[in-house]
């Protein structure tokens, strides 16, 4: 039996978003602290307009990459917020874990 190459992308898409739910039932996301964000610190900046990218999250010991949207920054951290099934998720992230999508 052969695959369905005109349909790929949807069948990949499926299947990351069940990997990614259950890798999320599994383990609390991870977000920095408020000692490594350094918010009082430093500059916090929100866009009005959030920009997609990709970027690596930890689920407990799991890390898995997600389709996402930049909501903030700091000079170090990215805010990020993503969907899990039909659930939204926010979190901090280094910016050395996301990736901007054109």
């Amino acid at each position: 039996m052969g695959t369905n190459r005109r349909y790929a992308h949807v069948v990949d898409k499926r299947m990351d978003d069940r990997i990614l739910g259950q890798v999320a039932r599994d383990g609390e996301l991870q977000c920095l602290t408020a000692e490594e964000l350094e918010l009082t610190r430093l500059p916090l900046t929100i866009d009005p307009h959030p920009q997609p990218c990709r970027a690596w999250v930890r689920f407990g010991a799991t890390a898995v990459q997600v389709d996402a949207k930049i909501d903030r920054w700091t000079p170090r951290a990215i805010g990020i917020r993503f969907m899990v099934m039909e659930r939204e998720m926010r979190t901090w992230v280094w910016a050395s874990a996301v990736e901007r999508s054109s």
